[in-house]
């Protein structure tokens, strides 16, 4: 299975490399700060309270597209680990197989993936138009695209994810020469010809689904959104004190769902995935009564819902701002290939592990019929959105530096998508001179340990066209023992 899920992140960027937090607002990535310095259509789904504040230019009119970010973050894995993982879904999105897995390979990648949290979080700005008027207020308009990924895989299931029928949970293999067939033991040294001929592993004393995977949680979406936003003054006077309230939403389509957990209760387990991954469940298919097969150029959707925003703020002495925000409060409705889990014994596997590093891919051997999972179709499913609260402060020295801090916080964390915790962050802007800002801050928290962001945005024509490029984690570009890799740029941002 490719991942398409990722394609449309790769339109404008197909060889580079930001977070929840800051949405697709790339300058904010630099500073890892946002909640009170965005303040156009990049405030939406952040603090929409900001769209009454207007820009330092005096525009009333921002428009924007092609703005992107993508990161990977590891509780263990390096940085070089994260890249190679990077590689792999690159070679995936560019229509390449990858090179066929030995066994040893496939072994090792197990072994990475064994016990390790991984999150991934990328955005993607189709278009974005703000405008603002001081009687009105501020209203904002955006289409933007979200993937966000996090899993952490228990030894057993990460081994069979990665080995398949190879896996060292089947204590038997049954090999293929021609006409004849023959059942050999499983013993972790089988001559890799051998392993070539193999077309099923086998288990003499099975586990439940629930025991074999305890401990490993996966949970995944791929989301368009659909934004709107409205900000203004309710009172004051922004030289002493003055407050702000906003409102804002989405439309959600997704095109793709995945929320395993597994613990000491038992395994849950619900997944939608657009017809455009071509997963082949088999004959459960036909029972199931949300079975969707058209296909097309562009995915289609399997369910479609909403979110909420609400957002306040003040101004304080004309320099010192503060906000807080709820977003993304709802839900989305799946209709469309929604399947469920029937935890039954696991005897065989048919089908092959991962070839490669990709782990985003290891929905197939899960879900495809051969693999390790024994679905039940479902008419529906609902899931409660990846909501955040979030809470910031800042203070402007002049026109020529701002400094800041955000909390935010996940609204549930069990939700699919959501922030693993909550997470801190300080940072600001420079500006040395009138055509540039040079960005830089500190984030911990959560999956994320220590990250240095850093970034740089260009001015021209007082204010009229801006671009720039952010990294999440300076550190990655000189340790390899970093534990992130990321980038966010923007390069059509107007102003009039």
């Amino acid at each position: 299975m490719k991942s398409t899920l990722l394609s449309f992140l790769f339109i404008s960027a197909a060889y580079l490399l930001n977070a929840q937090t800051q949405g697709i607002s790339y300058p904010s990535v630099g500073r890892g700060v946002a909640t009170t310095f965005v303040n156009d259509y990049h405030s939406l789904g952040i603090n929409n309270s900001a769209l009454g504040w207007g820009n330092e230019y005096g525009k009333k009119f921002t428009t924007g597209m092609s703005e992107f970010s993508l990161g990977f973050y590891s509780d263990s894995l390096s940085s070089e680990r994260l890249k190679k993982l990077y590689k792999a879904i690159r070679t995936d999105m560019k229509g390449e197989e990858p090179a066929e897995g030995l066994w040893e390979e496939q072994r090792d990648f197990a072994q990475d993936y064994a016990q390790t949290g991984i999150s991934m979080d990328a955005s993607y700005n189709w278009i974005g138009f703000s405008y603002h008027n001081e009687k009105l207020g501020g209203l904002a308009f955006s289409i933007s695209e979200h993937y966000n990924w996090y899993s952490k895989l228990n030894e057993e299931t990460s081994d069979i994810i990665f080995q398949g029928k190879l896996s060292s949970y089947f204590d038997q293999l049954t090999v293929v020469y021609g006409v004849d067939t023959t059942m050999i033991p499983n013993t972790g040294n089988v001559p890799q010809d051998s392993l070539d001929h193999v077309i099923e592993g086998t288990v003499s004393v099975p586990l439940n689904i629930g025991a074999i995977t305890n401990g490993s949680t996966v949970q995944f979406t791929w989301n368009r959104h659909y934004n709107f936003g409205y900000g203004r003054k309710i009172f004051g006077n922004d030289s002493t004190f003055a407050v702000y309230g906003g409102l804002g939403g989405r439309f959600i389509q997704s095109m793709a769902m995945f929320d395993m957990v597994s613990d000491d209760d038992g395994i849950r387990m619900y997944s939608a995935m657009s017809p455009s991954y071509n997963l082949d469940y088999g004959s459960i298919a036909n029972l199931n009564p949300s079975n969707f097969t058209e296909a097309g150029f562009i995915p289609k959707p399997v369910g479609v819902g909403y979110g909420v925003d609400i957002s306040a703020s003040v101004k304080i002495l004309g320099m010192l701002k503060i906000a807080a925000a709820v977003n993304n409060i709802g839900s989305v409705k799946y209709t469309r290939n929604v399947y469920s889990i029937n935890d039954t014994l696991v005897g065989s596997m048919t089908l092959s592990g991962i070839s490669d590093y990709n782990v985003t891919n290891s929905v197939e051997p899960l879900l495809q019929e051969g693999g390790l999972f024994t679905l039940v179709g479902e008419e529906k499913h609902i899931v409660k959105n990846a909501g955040t609260i979030r809470f910031g402060a800042s203070i402007d020295i002049g026109k020529f530096a701002s400094f800041g801090i955000d909390l935010v916080a996940p609204f549930n964390k069990d939700n699919p998508g959501s922030l693993a915790n909550g997470i801190i962050s300080v940072g600001g802007d420079i500006k040395p001179a009138k055509w540039i800002t040079l960005s830089a801050g500190y984030l911990g928290g959560g999956i994320y340990k220590h990250n240095v962001p850093v970034g740089v945005n260009f001015i021209i024509g007082g204010g009229t066209y801006e671009f720039g490029i952010a990294s999440r984690d300076a550190l990655s570009f000189f340790l390899d023992s970093s534990s992130s890799i990321s980038t966010a740029f923007g390069f059509a941002r107007v102003r009039f």
